[in-house]
């Protein structure tokens, strides 16, 4: 399961409105390919369908659909909104992750 906080659903929510999407009906799309410095990279993307193999979780009243294949690196992750001087961004905390890169947008499982 995935889960997200509530500022992060909040802003999440706002960039969907933004976007010309519906928070009520679209979703957010987590997904892990390769790449980065650590090896794997975290990616978030607004979509307004799924596939019958993808998972999907509610949280804060946003539903996360996830790919079966990145589903394994991501079991147990929290998604939520960092504040900093520049606006803020998303962020992925991930129990699976054993080092994760400076950046935090990239991390290794082994």
């Amino acid at each position: 399961m995935i889960t997200i906080t509530p500022l992060a659903a909040q802003k999440l929510r706002e960039l969907m409105i933004e976007d010309d999407k519906n928070p009520e009906k679209d979703y957010l799309r987590v997904f892990v390919q390769g790449g980065g410095c650590s090896g794997f990279q975290y990616g978030l993307m607004l979509e307004d369908n799924k596939t019958d193999a993808d998972q999907v979780f509610e949280s804060s009243g946003v539903k996360i659909v996830v790919d079966p294949i990145s589903i394994k690196y991501l079991e147990g992750a929290e998604i939520e909104f960092v504040e900093n001087p520049t606006g803020g961004g998303f962020s992925i905390k991930n129990p699976g992750a054993k080092s994760t890169c400076g950046c935090g947008q990239s991390f290794n499982t082994e």
